[in-house]
């Protein structure tokens, strides 16, 4: 699992309208990266809009989410919500991996492996400012504006 104070994984991906997104663009603002399992489900649709509505409010930070979905299937989701910001496809869960994020999980007496829900705030600098595992979609747009304020 990464800490704060660590360095944040580097990525390049896929976003939804299948342009290559970079981490690195994002040096000198802060960005929130945050891992959700399936693009138009109830928790992830709850997350993401839920930061769509802070987007406001976080002056230049930068949103990103990354699920394993593909590019076609981020932009439905970006169109039907209106979300307006960065959906990237981690297909092959590489990213994920990295981030500590891919793992066993269970459902209806079924185990699995795929994204645990979580989200990660980067400094200017591209370190880990912040580091929620196993976050709640509901508690994702708070902990972020509280991080901020901080």
């Amino acid at each position: 699992m990464l800490k704060p104070g660590t360095k944040a994984p580097a990525f390049t991906l896929l976003d939804q309208n299948g342009q290559k997104v970079k981490l690195s663009e994002h040096a000198g603002h802060k960005v929130l990266v945050y891992f959700y399992p399936k693009a138009d489900t109830p928790g992830c649709t709850t997350q993401s809009c839920a930061l769509r509505d802070i987007a406001g409010a976080i002056g230049d930070a930068a949103i990103i989410g990354i699920s394993p979905d593909q590019p076609e299937r981020l932009a439905k989701f970006d169109t039907k919500y209106s979300l307006g910001f960065a959906l990237l496809s981690d297909a092959d869960h590489k990213i994920a991996e990295k981030y500590g994020v891919w793992g066993e999980k269970k459902n209806y007496g079924k185990t699995y492996m795929g994204i645990v829900r979580s989200a990660f705030l980067v400094d200017e600098a591209g370190k880990l400012q912040e580091v929620w595992y196993k976050i709640s979609p509901k508690d994702t747009p708070t902990k972020l504006l509280k991080a901020l304020e901080g």
